[in-house]
């Protein structure tokens, strides 16, 4: 039987997330394995991205920069590139039309994952891709993570790679993507017995072991991972998750967040210093990789996407209506404003966001990719 995805957005259109809340993902689609063989010729994980007109103005769910181009990848497979950062075009023949949830570039490499597993690889800059990965749903599967979709990649150098995604399933390389194998991150928390936590008011209060559990999921959806200065991984999740590897992702220590709803993103700083932000506006720091954790007043009840790092510890989130935070410093408060689009000024949930300069950036969402510019 089909599985029911837990996760509010990356796996459903954010317009219906934005209507109905955190409501169920639809039926899963799609199972692991990299084998592409036994894939119906015409499944839609193995066939060719149409072109569209109006690709730029689709759901567009990630962006990043690479060494030519800047990339964004989306919904049907859709993959844009822009040399400017502004000016954005389809590249054509894209090998999928699995929604496409995340991209990470090394240089002129790029892979972009989604729906169905899906890996996909370019070695010029996002300008032609090939399939690595696929894994669309099966009847016959018995596999508990059949249908799982990839949610995040983050390439390590042009060798090693990780991509996290529903139900606790995640994914490692060390040849590029030629191939990749299932790492098993679950478990209970391994946090230490009366861990303090310390919120921005400063209170403070103590965990014991029950309050560790991660409650009734015991695979929770990993939705975002960052890198930090010293070579530490942070992966985030659903329900409070989260893990870490101080050892460049050979093992993990599952964590539990002060906050039990779900972290959508991470932001990755100097040291172990770390960022993560999601449900209902809420945003958790750490500057020792986990150990303690101070929430942020971000003064909105909104859920937050996708977010960037500025300089001298800052940050830029944006996510639901058009939020958009600016915190300039570690040290300063959080600043609202609203993205609108052009002409009919409309405010789209907001998926990514990609620093141009410290006023300009590209943003990313349900109406599309388009420039923002902070005043």
């Amino acid at each position: 039987m089909n599985r029911v995805h837990r996760h509010p957005l990356k796996t459903t259109h954010p317009i219906a997330w934005a209507v109905a809340g955190a409501g169920l993902l639809a039926t899963a689609l799609l199972v692991a394995a990299d084998a592409t063989s036994d894939v119906p010729a015409d499944d839609t994980a193995v066939l060719t991205a149409e072109s569209m007109r109006l690709a730029p103005e689709s759901l567009i769910l990630d962006v990043v920069d690479g060494a030519s181009r800047a990339i964004a990848v989306g919904e049907r497979g859709h993959v844009l590139v822009s040399e400017t950062r502004r000016d954005w075009r389809q590249v054509e023949a894209v090998p999928t039309r699995s929604t496409l949830t995340a991209v990470s570039t090394v240089g002129e490499h790029a892979w972009a994952v989604g729906h169905d597993g899906i890996v996909l690889h370019s070695g010029d800059g996002g300008l032609t891709w090939a399939r690595q990965r696929v894994a669309p749903y099966r009847e016959d599967s018995t596999d508990p993570r059949n249908g799982a979709p990839l949610l995040d990649v983050l390439f390590l150098d042009d060798k090693h790679g990780i991509a996290v995604g529903a139900y606790s399933l995640m994914i490692v390389t060390e040849d590029g993507g030629a191939s990749w194998r299932e790492v098993q991150v679950g478990g209970e928390p391994e946090q230490p017995q009366g861990e303090t936590i310390t919120t921005s008011t400063g209170d403070s209060w103590t965990f014991n072991q029950d309050d560790l559990k991660v409650g009734e999921e015991s695979d929770p959806h990993l939705n975002a991972i960052a890198r930090t200065g010293d070579g530490s991984l942070m992966v985030v999740g659903e329900r409070g998750s989260a893990f870490r590897s101080v050892d460049k992702g050979a093992t993990w220590q599952k964590l539990r967040l002060p906050y039990e709803g779900s972290m959508f993103g991470v932001i990755g700083y100097g040291e172990r210093h770390v960022l993560a932000f999601g449900l209902r506006g809420h945003a958790l720091e750490s500057h020792d990789l986990g150990a303690t954790w101070r929430e942020l007043d971000t003064r909105i009840d909104l859920s937050l996407m996708g977010g960037v790092a500025l300089p001298q510890s800052g940050a830029l989130l944006v996510g639901a209506n058009g939020v958009v935070l600016r915190r300039s410093s570690g040290s300063a408060a959080f600043e609202r404003t609203t993205y609108e689009t052009p002409g009919d000024k409309e405010t789209p949930v907001l998926a990514s966001v990609l620093a141009l300069s410290p006023d300009t950036f590209v943003v990313t969402g349900e109406k599309g990719v388009d420039a923002f510019q902070l005043h």
